[in-house]
């Protein structure tokens, strides 16, 4: 379900603005869920999305887009938004991206991460271009949203971490790809390590150079 509303059209800027976050959560009983996904771009992986909502009077400073922040910096921002907020993050796995496509998968996962939430949200603000179908509820999509909005930019950095995390796991079960430091992404070493070994299971086999390298087994 979509709504255009001018009030966020208008009102939200280039940076976060509590204020008038706060302001604007208060016309829907502070039930504004932000929305973002991290892992859409890498060629192995889940792609990960959290849904969270903020305690407007117990806001963590310093959220912003997870990819402003340092690794050690999104950390302690995670504590901080699932100690203090509604937090819920859902996954679509490699399969799912291969059989869906990432846009697709990606906003499937959005839903379930909103649905998913302990408290019910009244508007939902996605960071992107697309408001996922399938939303119980009014949702607006923003560009850029997750450095503009800062239930947005909280959930990026809840979404990046978990999804993070997810990597560092799976070098265990998976090794020799490089998972802990690249987390899947094309860098030249994941490239390597695909020439060599050929894609895992994990691997997201719709993406060109995940299907080359299948292709030169």
């Amino acid at each position: 379900m979509t709504e255009n509303l001018s009030l966020f059209d208008l009102a939200f800027g280039d940076s976060p603005d509590l204020k008038l976050e706060r302001k604007h959560a208060a016309v829907f009983d502070g039930l504004i869920c932000g929305v973002d996904e991290a892992g859409r771009g890498p060629w192995a992986g889940p792609v990960v999305t959290a849904a969270v909502i903020l305690d407007y009077d117990n806001v963590p400073e310093g959220l912003d887009d997870s990819k402003k922040l340092t690794e050690a910096k999104r950390e302690e921002l995670f504590g901080k938004i699932t100690s203090s907020a509604v937090v819920c993050a859902a996954s679509s796995s490699p399969a799912t991206i291969d059989r869906l496509n990432i846009r697709t998968a990606t906003l499937s996962a959005m839903v379930r991460a909103v649905n998913g939430l302990a408290k019910v949200p009244r508007y939902v603000l996605v960071d992107g271009r697309d408001v996922p179908i399938g939303l119980k509820q009014p949702g607006q999509a923003l560009i850029k949203g997750d450095g503009r909005c800062l239930c947005v930019a909280a959930a990026s950095i809840v979404a990046k971490v978990t999804r993070d995390r997810m990597m560092v796991r799976l070098e265990d079960h998976c090794p020799g790809y490089g998972f802990a430091q690249h987390k899947g992404y094309g860098v030249p070493q994941h490239q390597a390590a695909l020439n060599k070994l050929g894609p895992s299971s994990h691997h997201r086999t719709s993406f060109k150079p995940v299907r080359l390298a299948a292709a030169t087994e």
